[in-house]
């Protein structure tokens, strides 16, 4: 094996050393809340080509270095397991060849697992799996691809048909943690218990506690490293920041993009947050000439995960109204302060940034809005309502929309409710503790109704 991927497989040389001194397991097990990912789980150890995809700075290479020590420890041989780092490898011939070399140096184990971190670092990568599989160098292995980019992933796959194995799932995605997630890192004792009628759980203590793990939510979202930052000192701290800016920033970049042009995206966006917009209306107040430009760099983000392009609804098609103005929204609420930390820099960037816009109660509401949006579209089609007045959140579940509007506000108006109330199965979710009726619409408290949703899921939904 090359000598600089020695670093991320020390168990070639002692597992326990590899345990204690992987730069990723070291990182997880010294924090305060350590997560285990469920994807774990559903990860196969049959032969196969297998992708993961998901955001910067999720836990995507902690996940593959905790795979590999777990399937160490059930019985696999250390050497038949390897650590590959896709910005190494500079294009399909030098992937061909890592490759071939541990593959040839385990010719007589019934089983290998590889992790191939960051592939779409590694040019046309997809040809040399490809020539890989069809020379059945990959008969007796369990590859697994990362990227961050999932079109990219997507779209290189479709040249592999026939070649990705025999199991019904082989392609996975990786989440942020959810608030479910996040609310039972913190309280291990209520692991488990989620679902739709956990009503012996739903006290006032339950519903109290809730609250208070949504405000901390609010601040780090479902980043580990901002959580863990949060859970030690009580802040996020600027090299966090600056670290998911840095990485955005870079994967921009490297797709050929212009960073002054991000930036003044950004600026845009969250200028203009949580209101509808149009790539039009974006492209005049933007130096960029062409509103295709606009939408070509925030889709991009999108397949990043760095923002959640909101469509309104075609009500009789229950899909999206093309012609309508759409909203875009930061996937996170730390992908939120990240960015905003990234276009008004300072040293003190929590303090300069984060606590000001959550000490705003007209910001508190917009990042609350986008946090339960981004909730629901992990699960279901999520689409917005435009009509006599608005509606936040319409998702499609069982061949039906369900309207959801989020009322983060001290008072709630009649006329805000012109639009929701006109459907039978709408829901409001508030910032109060108690559930009732507002006119002919149910209410829920707004934490309650995101820890519902459970766990992030462990694929792409639709």
């Amino acid at each position: 094996m090359d000598p600089r991927f020695a670093s991320h497989n020390k168990h070639r040389e002692d597992i326990d050393v590899f345990r204690k001194h992987d730069p990723h397991l070291e990182r997880l097990r010294n924090q305060p809340l350590v997560y285990r990912f469920p994807l774990l789980d559903r990860l196969p150890d049959e032969p196969g080509i297998y992708s993961i995809t998901g955001g910067r700075q999720i836990g995507k290479s902690t996940l593959l270095k905790a795979r590999m020590a777990e399937r160490i420890a059930s019985g696999a041989a250390a050497d038949n397991v390897a650590y590959f780092a896709g910005e190494l490898i500079d294009d399909h011939h030098a992937l061909v060849r890592h490759l071939s070399e541990f593959l040839n140096e385990n010719k007589g184990a019934d089983r290998l697992y590889i992790m191939l971190d960051e592939v779409t670092y590694c040019r046309e990568w997809d040809r040399g799996v490809k020539y890989l599989a069809d020379a059945g160098m990959l008969n007796r292995t369990a590859l697994i691809l990362t990227g961050s980019d999932s079109v990219i992933i997507r779209d290189a796959r479709v040249r592999l048909p026939g070649r990705r194995g025999r199991q019904a799932q082989v392609d996975f995605h990786l989440f942020p943690l959810s608030f479910h997630d996040f609310v039972t890192l913190k309280n291990p004792s209520i692991r488990g218990q989620s679902g739709p009628f956990a009503c012996e759980r739903e006290t006032e203590g339950f519903t109290e506690l809730l609250f208070e793990a949504f405000s901390s939510y609010l601040v780090h979202g479902g980043y580990l490293t901002a959580i863990n930052d949060m859970e030690r000192d009580h802040e996020i701290r600027a090299s966090t920041l600056a670290t998911y800016g840095d990485w955005i920033r870079g994967d921009v970049l490297k797709r050929g993009k212009q960073e002054h042009y991000l930036h003044e995206v950004f600026e845009a966006v969250v200028k203009r947050y949580g209101t509808q917009l149009t790539w039009n209306g974006l492209a005049k107040d933007l130096s960029i000439d062409h509103p295709a430009t606009v939408a070509d760099y925030l889709r991009l983000l999108e397949r990043m995960d760095a923002v959640f392009i909101q469509s309104a609804l075609r009500e009789d098609k229950l899909a999206a109204a093309p012609k309508k103005a759409r909203k875009v929204l930061l996937a996170d609420p730390f992908i939120f302060h990240a960015v905003c930390a990234w276009l008004r820099p300072s040293e003190d960037p929590f303090v300069d940034a984060v606590q000001p816009l959550l000490n705003d109660a007209e910001w508190v509401g917009k990042i609350v809005e986008a946090c339960a949006t981004a909730h629901f579209s992990r699960f279901y089609p999520t689409f917005y309502i435009k009509g006599e007045g608005e509606v936040d959140i319409a998702y499609v579940k069982d061949g039906k929309f369900w309207p959801v509007e989020i009322k983060w506000t001290g008072q709630i108006r009649p006329k805000d409710l012109k639009q929701i109330s006109k459907y039978n199965n709408g829901l409001i979710c508030t910032r109060y503790q108690g559930a009732e009726r507002i006119g002919n619409v149910a209410t829920a408290p707004l934490p309650l109704t995101l820890f519902r949703l459970g766990s992030s899921p462990t694929s792409l939904q639709y």
